[in-house]
């Protein structure tokens, strides 16, 4: 008998390291990377072995779009093949098998044959997928946020967030002190210096406005007490 071949062998039941790798090449060479479900999913009406397109591909994780589904989901590679399913072959049912036994007798009254009919086979019993719970939703992948902070040069504080490739909202005003708070609970050195530096400078600022104002405030009452009462 010839060896037998290594086409032969049966196809993995999950996506691999070398698929990802592949599936990764393929979107980055801008071309189109295809996926198939290990498992029905009733919620979005989805049946196993349906098709779906990878959007990106990051360690273990795979983005899809289900071909008729609007929308973007995570799977995990063991939830997905490289190859579709194929369909299933009908089972086969055995025909029952009937035996006729007739008991002789007398030729001028002869009895009704006695039949005896074999149990036909019960199918083997196949589970409902619409009776499994759901594990997804239809929503979609969070995008990428970003939050900048603004200080402005007369200390007015505030803060913008843009979600994903959006341009960045309406800047919110906040107050020095909640950035100061904010950053410190992120504990980044580099930020906490970088905004104590602009806070530091601000209030020498306000402090050098205020003795300004106080000289300015003290030539004036000497001015008036030299002008007399003027009573």
């Amino acid at each position: 008998m010839p060896p037998r071949r290594r086409s032969d062998a049966a196809a993995p039941d999950h996506l691999t390291a070398e698929n990802l790798e592949a599936l990764t090449a393929a979107i980055e060479e801008g071309k189109r990377a295809t996926v198939y479900l290990r498992e029905a999913m009733p919620s979005l009406a989805l049946e196993a072995g349906a098709s779906a397109k990878v959007i990106s591909v990051q360690g273990n994780t795979i983005v899809i779009r289900p071909k008729g589904v609007d929308d973007e989901l995570p799977f995990e590679a063991e939830e997905l093949l490289m190859r579709r399913i194929p369909a299933p072959k009908p089972e086969a049912v055995a025909a029952p098998v009937v035996h006729q036994e007739i008991e002789p007798g007398p030729p001028a009254a002869p009895k009704e044959p006695t039949v005896k009919t074999a149990a036909t086979p019960h199918p083997a019993a196949v589970p409902n997928p619409a009776a499994a719970p759901s594990r997804r939703t239809g929503k979609k992948v969070p995008a990428g946020l970003s939050v900048t902070i603004h200080a402005g040069t007369d200390n007015d504080w505030s803060v913008t967030v843009a979600t994903g490739a959006k341009r960045p909202g309406k800047a919110i005003p906040v107050s020095p002190e909640a950035v100061e708070r904010a950053v410190r609970e992120l504990g980044e050195d580099s930020a906490i210096e970088a905004v104590e530096s602009v806070i530091v400078a601000a209030r020498n600022l306000a402090a050098a406005r205020v003795d300004e104002l106080s000289r300015q405030l003290e030539d004036a009452r000497k001015a008036l007490e030299a002008l007399g009462t003027g009573e």
